[in-house]
């Protein structure tokens, strides 16, 4: 058999004849008549085999291929508006090219644990396909976004010679004797290079070696991160609206099939727009230290806020639970965020910073700031975290030659899929996920 078609594809092929080549899905029978579901990465198509219309050889392998096997169809392409994708193919030949035999994954529950055993095997079922078909779009939709707009992608290093979130949550190596981590952000990095280029982003893995089991953290997890010379806070909430906005109607143009093999509500992601629900850290503080708010965190079990430290997960979600669109939280206590975010200069405990945080109960998709843009204050900050001046002596020359504000944020690729594909952990985003007590396969 030679020459193939793309099951995406074959709305232009009906009354044609066609080979397609994939893998069994689904197989089922009826009398005489047996139907086969082949995938081949871009699609579903339902194949019909009558016993009248092909050869008994042919008939009876289409009983004792085994679910996984791969296989080429050759047959009549017809509209069927039953069928997966509106198409269905009345077969002719069939090709096994390996038979599969007792694949693990059968058509019945299974635990989280062991589909994560064998993710390498359920990235084939139709959830997790999906999902990371969302995952691909939003990831081009990311370059899309920034290569229309002029920025230019810097990348940035895995190894780091000091943190840039906090020590706590560092992963540790030995760089050919001395001390190196795995990268918190790619930001610092950026920094400099928005000094030369003016608008950058970079995109690539990220490490935190948080001791958390919560569905809202992985150790190793994908962030975009644009810096912008020249912008101030209310220029980087307007870029990550638009970022945002775009990304999510992206995702409802092109991957409605997806969404709707994952049942999404898509009608809550269609009133996604401009402008975002914005207040202060000190107004969403208010809000969660009313008294029934209270009530519900401790009936749950969530550990109660405290003014003037940061939110959880009950509070991010109590925050947003009636709001249609995000929210973005702003003007953060300076002594619970990262060293480097400028200070409010109408009130310094407060600094020019935003978490941009999901409906839906999703929490925080986004994290940014204004940046510290003098030298002194900088110095300042870093001596009050404790930080090694030594390693921090190349981002300190940054206010040294032509200083100017600028600011940037980190958007959490996984955080922004799981809302978009409505599923609850963030293991479901990335295909092999990295967790606290998960490092295999």
């Amino acid at each position: 058999m030679k020459g193939h078609t793309d099951i995406r594809d074959l709305a232009s092929s009906e009354g044609k004849e066609v080979l397609v080549r994939g893998w069994l899905y689904a197989k089922r029978e009826s009398g005489k008549i047996r139907f086969l579901v082949v995938r081949d990465g871009t699609g579903y198509l339902q194949v019909v085999a009558f016993a009248k219309e092909v050869s008994p050889e042919v008939f009876a392998a289409c009983g004792t291929v085994g679910q996984e096997s791969s296989l080429e169809v050759r047959g009549i392409i017809r509209r069927e508006p039953r069928a997966p994708g509106g198409f269905e193919m009345g077969l002719k030949e069939l090709r096994i090219l390996h038979s599969a035999v007792d694949y693990p994954l059968t058509p019945k529950e299974h635990g989280p644990e062991f589909l994560l055993d064998h993710r390498h095997l359920w990235l084939r079922s139709s959830r997790p396909h999906a999902l990371l078909r969302i995952r691909n779009e939003i990831c081009q939709g990311v370059r899309d976004f920034f290569y229309d707009r002029g920025f230019v992608l810097i990348d940035s290093p895995m190894f780091t010679p000091a943190a840039c979130e906090g020590t706590s949550t560092l992963f540790e190596t030995d760089y050919f004797g001395e001390k190196a981590y795995l990268t918190q952000s790619g930001q610092l990095y950026l920094e400099p290079a928005c000094m030369a280029f003016g608008k950058v982003y970079c995109f690539g893995p990220t490490f935190r070696a948080e001791k958390s089991k919560t569905r809202r953290h992985l150790t190793e997890f994908w962030m975009v991160e644009p810096e912008v010379a020249f912008a101030e806070l209310p220029e980087i909430l307007e870029l990550a609206e638009d970022l945002v906005c775009s990304l999510v109607a992206r995702a409802l143009d092109r991957n409605r099939e997806d969404l709707k093999v994952l049942e999404r509500d898509t009608s809550r992601l269609e009133k996604i727009s401009k402008p975002f629900h914005r207040m202060t850290y000190d107004e969403a503080a208010k809000i969660l230290e009313d008294p029934a708010i209270r009530a519900r965190s401790d009936a749950q079990g969530a550990p109660p806020f405290t003014p003037g430290g940061d939110f959880g997960g009950f509070d991010e979600t109590v925050l947003t639970e009636n709001l249609d669109r995000p929210a973005m939280v702003t003007h953060y206590p300076t002594d619970i965020k990262a060293f480097y975010m400028q200070p409010d200069p109408a009130n310094p405990s407060r600094a020019l910073c935003v978490d941009v945080l999901a409906p839906e109960g999703y929490g925080e998709i986004i994290g940014g700031s204004q940046r510290i843009h003098d030298h002194d204050l900088l110095l300042a900050r870093i001596r009050e975290h404790q930080l090694p001046e030594e390693a921090f002596k190349w981002y300190l020359e940054i206010r040294k030659y032509g200083t100017v504000p600028h600011g940037g944020f980190g958007m959490g690729v996984e955080r922004v899929v799981s809302w978009l594909g409505g599923v609850k952990h963030l293991r479901e985003a990335i295909p092999y996920p990295r967790m606290l007590h998960r490092l295999y396969p």
